[in-house]
Protein backbone atom coordinates (compact mmCIF):
# COMPACT_ATOMS: atom_id res chain seq x y z
CA UNK A 1 0.00 0.00 0.00
CA UNK A 2 1.26 3.49 -0.87
CA UNK A 3 2.71 5.59 1.94
CA UNK A 4 0.43 8.67 1.68
CA UNK A 5 2.70 11.03 3.64
CA UNK A 6 5.71 10.03 1.53
CA UNK A 7 3.72 10.54 -1.68
CA UNK A 8 2.47 13.93 -0.44
CA UNK A 9 6.06 14.96 0.31
CA UNK A 10 7.08 14.02 -3.24
CA UNK A 11 4.14 15.98 -4.66
CA UNK A 12 5.10 19.00 -2.54
CA UNK A 13 8.68 18.83 -3.84
CA UNK A 14 7.50 18.60 -7.45
CA UNK A 15 5.10 21.53 -7.08
CA UNK A 16 7.85 23.58 -5.43
CA UNK A 17 10.05 22.94 -8.49
CA UNK A 18 7.41 24.16 -10.99
CA UNK A 19 8.00 27.95 -10.72
CA UNK A 20 11.75 27.39 -11.09
CA UNK A 21 11.22 25.20 -14.16
CA UNK A 22 9.08 27.96 -15.69
CA UNK A 23 11.52 30.71 -14.73
CA UNK A 24 14.60 28.96 -16.09
CA UNK A 25 13.03 27.40 -19.20
CA UNK A 26 15.40 27.78 -22.19
CA UNK A 27 17.96 29.54 -19.97
CA UNK A 28 21.65 28.58 -19.91
CA UNK A 29 23.15 27.23 -16.69
CA UNK A 30 26.93 26.82 -16.60
CA UNK A 31 28.11 24.23 -14.08
CA UNK A 32 31.70 23.83 -12.89
CA UNK A 33 32.00 20.15 -11.97
CA UNK A 34 34.79 19.16 -9.60
CA UNK A 35 35.76 17.91 -6.15
CA UNK A 36 34.13 14.89 -4.48
CA UNK A 37 31.19 15.04 -6.88
CA UNK A 38 33.67 13.90 -9.56
CA UNK A 39 35.21 11.01 -7.63
CA UNK A 40 32.56 9.56 -5.29
CA UNK A 41 30.52 6.95 -7.23
CA UNK A 42 27.14 7.85 -5.68
CA UNK A 43 27.70 11.60 -6.15
CA UNK A 44 28.73 11.03 -9.77
CA UNK A 45 25.44 9.25 -10.45
CA UNK A 46 23.47 12.05 -8.73
CA UNK A 47 25.29 14.70 -10.76
CA UNK A 48 24.57 12.97 -14.08
CA UNK A 49 20.89 12.50 -13.17
CA UNK A 50 20.62 16.18 -12.19
CA UNK A 51 22.16 17.44 -15.44
CA UNK A 52 19.91 15.20 -17.56
CA UNK A 53 16.80 16.30 -15.64
CA UNK A 54 17.65 20.00 -16.10
CA UNK A 55 17.96 19.39 -19.84
CA UNK A 56 14.71 17.40 -20.00
CA UNK A 57 12.70 20.18 -18.30
CA UNK A 58 13.92 22.70 -20.89
CA UNK A 59 17.09 24.27 -19.48
CA UNK A 60 20.46 24.37 -21.24
CA UNK A 61 23.15 23.00 -18.90
CA UNK A 62 26.78 23.44 -19.97
CA UNK A 63 29.32 21.45 -17.92
CA UNK A 64 32.92 22.61 -17.42
CA UNK A 65 35.05 20.13 -15.50
CA UNK A 66 38.32 20.09 -13.64
CA UNK A 67 40.41 17.02 -12.93
CA UNK A 68 43.12 18.02 -10.46
CA UNK A 69 43.22 14.72 -8.49
CA UNK A 70 43.35 12.67 -11.71
CA UNK A 71 46.19 14.84 -13.06
CA UNK A 72 48.09 14.49 -9.77
CA UNK A 73 47.60 10.73 -9.87
CA UNK A 74 49.09 10.51 -13.38
CA UNK A 75 51.97 12.84 -12.45
CA UNK A 76 52.71 10.63 -9.41
CA UNK A 77 52.93 7.60 -11.69
CA UNK A 78 55.48 9.50 -13.77
CA UNK A 79 57.41 10.44 -10.61
CA UNK A 80 56.55 14.13 -10.98
CA UNK A 81 55.17 16.31 -8.21
CA UNK A 82 52.34 18.79 -8.87
CA UNK A 83 53.08 22.37 -7.79
CA UNK A 84 50.62 25.23 -7.26
CA UNK A 85 51.08 29.00 -6.94
CA UNK A 86 48.06 31.08 -5.82
CA UNK A 87 45.74 28.20 -6.70
CA UNK A 88 47.16 27.79 -10.23
CA UNK A 89 48.96 24.61 -11.36
CA UNK A 90 52.53 25.18 -12.54
CA UNK A 91 52.51 23.60 -16.01
CA UNK A 92 55.72 22.79 -17.86
CA UNK A 93 55.70 21.01 -21.24
CA UNK A 94 55.62 17.50 -19.75
CA UNK A 95 52.82 18.45 -17.33
CA UNK A 96 50.85 19.98 -20.22
CA UNK A 97 51.02 16.65 -22.09
CA UNK A 98 49.56 14.97 -18.98
CA UNK A 99 46.87 17.66 -18.63
CA UNK A 100 45.77 17.18 -22.26
CA UNK A 101 45.73 13.40 -21.93
CA UNK A 102 43.85 13.35 -18.61
CA UNK A 103 41.43 16.28 -19.04
CA UNK A 104 40.78 16.11 -22.78
CA UNK A 105 40.78 12.32 -22.89
CA UNK A 106 40.15 10.26 -19.79
CA UNK A 107 38.11 12.63 -17.57
CA UNK A 108 36.10 14.28 -20.34
CA UNK A 109 35.06 10.96 -21.87
CA UNK A 110 34.11 9.52 -18.45
CA UNK A 111 31.74 12.45 -17.80
CA UNK A 112 30.25 12.24 -21.30
CA UNK A 113 29.67 8.51 -20.85
CA UNK A 114 28.17 9.04 -17.38
CA UNK A 115 25.62 11.60 -18.62
CA UNK A 116 24.76 9.50 -21.67
CA UNK A 117 24.14 6.42 -19.50
CA UNK A 118 21.53 8.44 -17.59
CA UNK A 119 19.63 9.40 -20.72
CA UNK A 120 21.38 12.59 -21.84
CA UNK A 121 23.13 13.38 -25.11
CA UNK A 122 26.49 14.72 -23.99
CA UNK A 123 29.30 15.83 -26.31
CA UNK A 124 32.87 16.32 -25.07
CA UNK A 125 34.95 19.34 -26.10
CA UNK A 126 38.22 21.07 -25.34
CA UNK A 127 38.95 24.67 -26.29
CA UNK A 128 40.77 23.32 -29.34
CA UNK A 129 37.55 21.92 -30.82
CA UNK A 130 36.17 24.47 -33.24
CA UNK A 131 39.00 26.70 -31.95
CA UNK A 132 36.51 27.99 -29.40
CA UNK A 133 38.64 28.95 -26.37
CA UNK A 134 41.42 31.37 -27.36
CA UNK A 135 44.17 31.87 -24.81
CA UNK A 136 47.56 33.46 -24.19
CA UNK A 137 50.19 32.88 -21.52
CA UNK A 138 49.18 33.91 -18.00
CA UNK A 139 51.69 35.90 -15.96
CA UNK A 140 50.68 36.29 -12.32
CA UNK A 141 51.49 39.18 -10.02
CA UNK A 142 53.78 38.21 -7.14
CA UNK A 143 51.71 38.89 -4.00
CA UNK A 144 54.89 39.58 -2.00
CA UNK A 145 56.34 41.95 -4.61
CA UNK A 146 53.77 43.54 -6.99
CA UNK A 147 56.61 44.74 -9.27
CA UNK A 148 57.39 41.10 -10.18
CA UNK A 149 55.41 38.72 -12.40
CA UNK A 150 55.43 34.93 -11.98
CA UNK A 151 55.65 32.61 -15.02
CA UNK A 152 53.76 29.36 -14.27
CA UNK A 153 54.46 27.74 -17.65
CA UNK A 154 51.77 26.71 -20.12
CA UNK A 155 48.97 28.18 -18.03
CA UNK A 156 46.59 30.25 -20.08
CA UNK A 157 44.53 33.36 -19.69
CA UNK A 158 41.41 33.52 -21.85
CA UNK A 159 41.63 36.08 -24.64
CA UNK A 160 38.30 35.16 -26.23
CA UNK A 161 35.58 32.52 -26.53
CA UNK A 162 33.61 31.74 -29.69
CA UNK A 163 30.29 30.41 -28.31
CA UNK A 164 28.89 29.22 -31.66
CA UNK A 165 29.75 25.53 -31.13
CA UNK A 166 28.06 25.57 -27.66
CA UNK A 167 24.98 27.33 -29.06
CA UNK A 168 24.81 24.80 -31.90
CA UNK A 169 25.01 21.84 -29.49
CA UNK A 170 22.37 23.37 -27.19
CA UNK A 171 19.98 23.82 -30.10
CA UNK A 172 20.29 20.12 -30.95
CA UNK A 173 19.47 19.09 -27.36
CA UNK A 174 23.06 18.06 -26.71
CA UNK A 175 24.80 18.73 -23.39
CA UNK A 176 28.29 20.26 -23.92
CA UNK A 177 31.00 18.94 -21.57
CA UNK A 178 34.05 21.21 -21.71
CA UNK A 179 37.64 20.43 -20.68
CA UNK A 180 39.48 23.66 -19.74
CA UNK A 181 42.21 23.61 -22.39
CA UNK A 182 42.72 26.68 -24.56
CA UNK A 183 44.60 27.26 -27.79
CA UNK A 184 47.04 30.07 -28.60
CA UNK A 185 47.40 31.99 -31.86
CA UNK A 186 50.20 29.66 -33.00
CA UNK A 187 48.31 26.50 -32.05
CA UNK A 188 50.04 26.05 -28.67
CA UNK A 189 47.87 24.57 -25.92
CA UNK A 190 47.27 26.09 -22.49
CA UNK A 191 46.03 24.67 -19.21
CA UNK A 192 43.34 27.04 -17.89
CA UNK A 193 41.80 26.96 -14.43
CA UNK A 194 38.35 25.32 -14.79
CA UNK A 195 36.66 27.90 -12.53
CA UNK A 196 37.98 30.65 -14.81
CA UNK A 197 36.69 28.88 -17.95
CA UNK A 198 33.27 28.31 -16.35
CA UNK A 199 33.03 31.98 -15.31
CA UNK A 200 34.05 33.33 -18.70
CA UNK A 201 31.77 30.92 -20.55
CA UNK A 202 28.85 31.98 -18.34
CA UNK A 203 29.55 35.62 -19.25
CA UNK A 204 29.84 34.97 -23.01
CA UNK A 205 26.71 32.78 -23.09
CA UNK A 206 24.79 35.34 -21.01
CA UNK A 207 23.95 32.52 -18.61
CA UNK A 208 21.13 32.70 -16.10
CA UNK A 209 23.27 30.95 -13.49
CA UNK A 210 26.88 29.97 -12.84
CA UNK A 211 27.15 27.13 -10.33
CA UNK A 212 30.55 26.08 -8.92
CA UNK A 213 30.63 22.72 -7.11
CA UNK A 214 33.15 22.54 -4.27
CA UNK A 215 34.19 20.33 -1.37
CA UNK A 216 32.97 22.84 1.22
CA UNK A 217 29.47 24.03 2.21
CA UNK A 218 30.30 27.26 0.33
CA UNK A 219 32.27 30.32 1.43
CA UNK A 220 33.01 30.08 5.15
CA UNK A 221 34.13 32.69 7.65
CA UNK A 222 36.99 32.09 10.09
CA UNK A 223 34.60 30.38 12.53
CA UNK A 224 33.48 27.97 9.78
CA UNK A 225 30.05 29.56 9.38
CA UNK A 226 28.48 29.65 5.91
CA UNK A 227 28.36 33.11 4.30
CA UNK A 228 25.88 33.99 1.56
CA UNK A 229 24.65 37.07 -0.29
CA UNK A 230 28.27 38.24 -0.50
CA UNK A 231 29.10 41.54 -2.21
CA UNK A 232 32.42 42.37 -3.95
CA UNK A 233 33.44 44.59 -1.01
CA UNK A 234 32.83 41.78 1.51
CA UNK A 235 34.82 39.37 -0.67
CA UNK A 236 37.75 41.83 -0.95
CA UNK A 237 37.79 42.04 2.87
CA UNK A 238 37.77 38.22 3.19
CA UNK A 239 40.74 37.94 0.80
CA UNK A 240 42.62 40.75 2.56
CA UNK A 241 42.30 39.14 6.02
CA UNK A 242 43.29 35.68 4.69
CA UNK A 243 39.87 34.04 5.18
CA UNK A 244 39.87 33.19 1.46
CA UNK A 245 43.06 31.74 -0.01
CA UNK A 246 44.53 29.00 -2.23
CA UNK A 247 42.12 27.20 -4.54
CA UNK A 248 39.22 29.40 -3.42
CA UNK A 249 40.86 32.51 -4.95
CA UNK A 250 40.32 31.71 -8.67
CA UNK A 251 36.84 30.40 -7.78
CA UNK A 252 35.85 33.66 -6.07
CA UNK A 253 37.47 35.83 -8.76
CA UNK A 254 35.55 33.96 -11.49
CA UNK A 255 32.30 34.22 -9.53
CA UNK A 256 32.73 37.98 -9.07
CA UNK A 257 33.68 38.61 -12.71
CA UNK A 258 30.64 36.64 -13.88
CA UNK A 259 28.28 38.48 -11.50
CA UNK A 260 29.64 41.87 -12.61
CA UNK A 261 29.33 40.86 -16.28
CA UNK A 262 25.62 40.13 -16.27
CA UNK A 263 25.30 36.51 -15.09
CA UNK A 264 22.13 36.81 -13.04
CA UNK A 265 23.17 34.60 -10.12
CA UNK A 266 26.40 32.90 -9.12
CA UNK A 267 26.47 30.09 -6.56
CA UNK A 268 29.31 28.25 -4.85
CA UNK A 269 27.69 25.04 -3.59
CA UNK A 270 28.53 21.88 -1.68
CA UNK A 271 29.13 19.14 -4.24
CA UNK A 272 29.29 16.54 -1.43
CA UNK A 273 25.51 16.80 -0.99
CA UNK A 274 23.53 14.31 -3.08
CA UNK A 275 21.58 16.09 -5.86
CA UNK A 276 23.13 19.44 -4.85
CA UNK A 277 22.46 20.76 -8.35
CA UNK A 278 18.72 20.10 -8.21
CA UNK A 279 18.49 21.49 -4.68
CA UNK A 280 20.13 24.71 -5.85
CA UNK A 281 18.19 25.17 -9.09
CA UNK A 282 14.74 23.73 -8.34
CA UNK A 283 14.03 24.25 -4.62
CA UNK A 284 13.67 27.10 -2.13
CA UNK A 285 16.50 25.73 -0.01
CA UNK A 286 19.79 26.24 -1.88
CA UNK A 287 22.99 24.61 -0.64
CA UNK A 288 25.77 27.17 -0.67
CA UNK A 289 26.90 30.76 -1.11
CA UNK A 290 25.23 33.29 -3.41
CA UNK A 291 27.55 35.94 -4.88
CA UNK A 292 26.00 39.31 -5.70
CA UNK A 293 27.16 41.80 -8.33
CA UNK A 294 26.91 44.77 -5.94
Amino acid sequence: MMNISKAAHKAQTLSEALPYIKRFFDKTIVIKYGGNAMTDERLKECFAQDVVLLKLVGMNPVVVHGGGPQINEMLDKLGKKGEFIQGMRVTDEETMDVVEMVLGGQVNKEIVNLINRHGGKAVGLTGQDGNFIHAHKLLMEDLKDPTKMIDVGQVGEISGIDPSIITFLDSGDFIPVVAPIGVGKDGETYNINADVVAGKLAEILNAEKLILLTNTPGVLDKEGQLLTGLTPKQIDDLVADGTLSGGMLPKIASALDAARSGVKSVHIIDGRVEHALLLEVLTDEGVGTLIKAK
